[in-house]
């Protein structure tokens, strides 16, 4: 079995801790079912938040999710000029035999500007 990476990001409206929440709630969401990935087979999910974003931490939506037995860690992106604002990335270091070909990476919201391509190849799949 391969250890494979699936990305995805989104934006929240706030910096609050339920803006951030339900935002990377549903990006976990989309992220699991698209995939088919179960909690047990999920090695850890690295969360990144744009400097803007202070109010909570984004693994908090995991864990409320009920993934308690999974490794979780948060990091503060760098502030880059004209970067995209008010952005939650995540990447979950999962173990499966699918090929890399097969994943299905998430960008939600205004995040989608950031992989147009992986964006229109799931509107068209």
């Amino acid at each position: 079995m391969t250890v494979r990476g699936v990305r995805g990001a989104t934006t929240t409206d706030a910096d609050t801790s339920e803006a951030i929440l339900s935002a990377t709630k549903e990006l976990l969401l989309a992220m699991i079912e698209r995939n088919g990935i179960e909690e047990e087979d999920v090695a850890s999910i690295l969360f990144t938040t744009t400097p803007d974003l202070t109010a909570c931490y984004p693994a908090k939506a995991a864990r409320d999710m009920g993934w308690h037995n999974v490794a979780l860690m948060g990091f503060q992106e760098m502030a880059v000029p004209n970067g995209l604002p008010m952005c939650v990335r995540v990447l979950i270091h999962w173990n499966t035999d699918k090929p890399a070909s097969s994943l299905q990476h998430v960008f939600l919201r205004g995040a989608a500007v950031l992989r147009p391509d992986l964006t229109q190849q799931h509107k068209q799949g």
